[in-house]
């Protein structure tokens, strides 16, 4: 694998997207392809490719790229950010089951990452799994707010996060 061209590709693409530079994007998902011809069995590349074809807005054709890593055992701190990526661009294609199983391994893997629980959040509702994605949402608010407001209402609203089609008598 060329590293040097790697490590370009990654700095242009962060820079591209803090900017919404799309010309530049464009760069680097030219860039990145080609090294993904060059080195189609590289975990990082596949995952690089698909970071940069999801920050310029074409999901449907980072999707293959995210699903390769993945496949090809990509680990740590880029697992975590495929796995929200694919499972994020599957629910925003509509792919809602892909999407759930997809963000159900990442908050199963990565238990402790906000993002991958708000995201699942998101599947579970569009699946229809409405109880589960309002407990969810809920859990994860309470358990980080400062408002006070919410912090006082916090033992009761836990209780209905589980409990939400419970009445009173």
């Amino acid at each position: 694998m060329n590293r040097e061209l790697l490590d370009k590709a990654i700095q242009l693409r962060e820079e591209g997207r803090a900017k919404q530079d799309q010309a530049m994007l464009a760069e680097v998902r030219a860039m990145l392809l080609d090294l993904a011809a060059a080195y189609p069995q590289d975990a990082e590349i596949n995952y690089q490719t698909a970071v940069a074809h999801d920050n310029s807005g074409m999901g449907r054709d980072a999707i293959p790229f995210y699903v390769q890593a993945i496949d090809q055992g990509l680990a740590g701190a880029d697992l975590e950010r495929a796995l929200l990526g694919l499972g994020s661009t599957y629910r925003y294609l509509g792919f809602y089951e892909e999407a759930e199983k997809t963000l159900r391994r990442g908050v199963k893997e990565f238990p402790h990452h906000r993002g991958l629980q708000a995201f699942l959040a998101l599947a579970l509702y569009n699946t229809g799994k409405h109880q589960e994605s309002t407990e969810l949402l809920l859990t994860n608010l309470l358990e980080t707010t400062s408002d006070e407001k919410l912090q006082y209402f916090s033992r009761p609203l836990a209780y209905y996060a589980s409990h939400l089609d419970e009445v009173g008598e």
